[in-house]
């Protein structure tokens, strides 16, 4: 089954307020809430409001920084929101970046790759509800128990955010899939077989986060999604994803302009090719068109993004949706 999610909260209205949005995102079709963690909401709220007011979406997580919890916490967090929504709750957990873990909470970005594996195996642990003593990257853990035992039913998949090989063969290796980011829908053709190679061929769940913009005015749409695009893309282990799909020579001006210390240069310089392939945009119907080719080549559920470039964010949903009214 392919599931067809959409990010929250939605941009521009309070949360309290977005009860009716989730309801009608229900009822157009869409199966899936996922929240984020960077600069806005942590990335659990939203979910626990989504629990209870849409009973009948699945909810997940992409993705919760390893760093940024400690280890106990973060499984009572889990534990907590699963049992909040039995049956409907993914954990999505990855390395973040040493912009959000470093920069903005001040902890080492150190080890990324083994703190992220050794906190998916601790959480595994963890979640079963038996004592837990666990030497990990960057945490130690002695003789922890949660203190509310889950259902095994309940026991929430896990799934973790990965961009290079490394990573990705770790997410099949290790967890119950993988969460893809910024990347284009050919792009996903060379990041799956990563996954499954970890997970020695057996099925994981590939959940992409799909930037969208339904609109036609294109050069608004390249425009500001220049921006967006070289706020992520300088930051470094997305410029190394982008070296390893192949799109280096595209990006090389503006990581050069960037490095420079000149932002303007750096984001006039990104080609429309690449906003294009980065960025869902077009009508309602080329939209769907386009995240179908995600799908297509191995997506089995999507986090849609909207990026309200001069749109009405409410109408976007409605347009998107995959059965839409």
């Amino acid at each position: 089954m392919v599931r067809y999610g959409i990010t929250i909260p939605f941009d521009g209205v309070p949360l309290h307020q977005q009860q009716d949005w989730f309801q009608e995102c229900a009822d157009l079709g869409y199966t899936d809430f996922w929240s984020s963690e960077a600069n806005g909401t942590d990335g659990f709220t939203p979910l626990a409001l989504a629990a209870a007011w849409t009973p009948s979406m699945r909810l997940g997580i992409a993705i919760v920084p390893a760093y940024l919890r400690g280890p106990a916490l973060l499984a009572q967090t889990v534990a907590a929101m699963a049992e909040a929504a039995p049956g409907r709750f993914v954990m999505g957990l990855g390395t973040s970046s040493d912009v959000i873990v470093g920069r903005w909470n001040g902890i080492p970005f150190d080890e990324p790759y083994k703190r992220t594996r050794d906190t998916v195996r601790f959480l595994k642990q963890a979640l079963t509800g038996e004592k837990v003593d666990f030497d990990g990257t960057g945490f130690r853990v002695q003789g922890f128990r949660l203190g509310r035992r889950l259902a095994a039913e309940h026991v929430p998949p896990i799934a973790v955010a990965a961009l290079r090989p490394g990573m990705l063969r770790m997410a099949g290796r290790e967890a119950d899939g993988a969460i893809i980011n910024w990347l284009s829908a050919d792009d996903v053709k060379k990041v799956v077989p990563e996954v499954l190679e970890g997970s020695g061929g057996a099925e994981r769940e590939i959940v992409a986060r799909i930037f969208v913009c339904p609109s036609t005015n294109a050069e608004q749409v390249r425009s500001m999604g220049r921006f967006v695009i070289s706020t992520y893309l300088n930051v470094p282990v997305y410029a190394k994803f982008h070296e390893w799909l192949g799109r280096g020579p595209a990006l090389k001006e503006m990581w050069d302009n960037w490095q420079a210390g000149d932002r303007r240069a750096a984001t006039a310089s990104i080609p429309d090719e690449v906003v294009d392939d980065l960025i869902v945009h077009g009508t309602p119907e080329e939209c769907r068109a386009h995240i179908d080719r995600y799908i297509a080549n191995g997506v089995t559920t999507t986090a849609l993004m909207l990026l309200p470039f001069g749109i009405d964010p409410r109408q976007a949903i409605r347009d998107l949706a995959p059965s839409p009214s």
